[in-house]
């Protein structure tokens, strides 16, 4: 590809992400969900404007992995000891339940394979698609609401934090299960070996970072040598560990997270993100998307996928949240809360089409399913806790 070529095709996706995802949030959905619909306006779904190439493959790939460092940056340590063992059974659940919905779901449509089967594999990579919890639009609406520093708005955050973590370990192995030459034992014994390493040499440079960030506090080297680290981490758990590299990025975040300048290295993050590799990953998507062998059992399937995702998440954390002592109305709002999905579930097909798990097609299932949660939930919450009359009174 000519360099002109690849600038035009820059400009075509900047300027279409922007105006989509700028027009997505007049109508109240994550911007996300525009730009994604722009790569399917300017992709071959529709217009043809741009095709499809390896170097939009490439930026698109560094934008998720910075995606998950900023989402490990945001996360609070503090806030998950004090939630504690409600939040960490509700995401555990709120995982598990997901998972087996969804992999039920495409044997159903598909029919049933024996175990370890490329179509096995589709199935349980189908319920690793609903694992994932996106709770920006929930925090907004509870914050509006002003129930986000409420036992319940606290229970959701945190429990949705901790569903990401685990979501991304069963991709992990999910994907570590795919590779032919690979066995139990042996992914297990990766996965562990990288954990037990990531808390031990993370406590050493979170320790070593601390004290050259309190010399050097909101310097442009800071936020350098914190994306360095999260490359770094993302490198090394796919060649030497066969995690996937969003997975390192992730914890590389959570290192850094206490840091004192935390934020300030997240702020710089999200320029680079928001400005250029986030709109390329999200446009990506959309740019990947084809419609054309999609027919019967493919809308039956992106019904059933939109259905499932929802309810599972409501029946299973709700009804945790209820064996913890929460009231019938607290574990509804508890369940809707998480319903969202968003980033980690579009990161996580991406991952699927990369390996060619499943087709390209699959995306509209996703992309359907991020549009509605994205709606119905916060029409959801509004509703429930205008209707709870035994609710606390708001904190504004």
């Amino acid at each position: 590809m000519e360099t002109y070529t690849i600038l035009r095709d820059l400009a075509i996706i900047f300027i279409s992400a922007k105006i989509c995802g700028l027009l997505a949030r007049k109508c109240k959905a994550p911007m996300v969900v525009g730009e994604i619909v722009a790569g399917l306006i300017i992709g071959p779904c529709l217009l043809g404007i741009v095709e499809p190439s390896q170097f939009i493959s490439y930026m698109s790939e560094i934008g998720v992995v910075l995606i998950m460092f900023s989402a490990g940056l945001e996360t609070n340590l503090q806030e998950l000891k004090k939630s504690g063992f409600i939040a960490f059974l509700i995401a555990c659940v709120g995982v598990f339940i997901p998972l087996v919905g969804g992999g039920l779901l495409y044997m159903a449509i598909y029919g049933f394979s024996e175990f370890g089967s490329d179509e096995f594999f589709r199935a349980v990579f189908t319920g690793c698609i609903m694992t994932a919890t996106s709770v920006g639009i929930t925090v907004e609406v509870l914050k509006e609401l002003g129930y986000l520093k409420s036992r319940v708005g606290q229970t959701i955050l945190s429990a949705a934090i901790i569903d990401d973590i685990i979501g991304i370990i069963v991709l992990t192995f999910v994907l570590g299960f795919k590779d032919p030459n690979s066995n139990t034992l042996a992914i297990l014994g990766k996965v562990g070996l990288f954990l037990v390493l990531t808390v031990i040499l993370g406590y050493v440079i979170y320790r070593i970072f601390k004290v050259y960030d309190e010399k050097h506090v909101h310097t442009r080297r800071i936020p350098i040598i914190a994306i360095s680290l999260c490359f770094i981490m993302a490198y090394a758990a796919e060649k030497y560990f066969g995690i996937a590299d969003i997975t390192g990025a992730y914890f590389a975040g959570i290192i850094l997270c206490s840091v004192r300048d935390a934020d300030y290295i997240d702020r710089k993050v999200n320029i680079n993100g928001y400005m250029f590799f986030a709109p390329m990953f999200f446009a990506g998507i959309g740019l990947k998307t084809d419609f054309s062998n999609i027919d019967t059992s493919m809308v039956i399937f992106s019904v059933g996928f939109v259905a499932v995702a929802l309810l599972t998440k409501i029946i299973g954390c709700g009804a945790v949240g209820k064996l913890c002592k929460f009231s019938w109305m607290d574990s509804l709002k508890i369940g809707v809360g998480m319903m969202t999905r968003g980033e980690v579930a579009l990161i996580i097909t991406n991952k699927g089409l990369d390996m060619g798990i499943i087709e390209p097609s699959f995306s509209t299932a996703v992309i359907s399913l991020i549009i509605v949660s994205s709606i119905v939930t916060p029409v959801l919450l509004k509703f429930l806790f205008t209707k709870d009359k035994s609710a606390a009174k708001p904190i504004k």
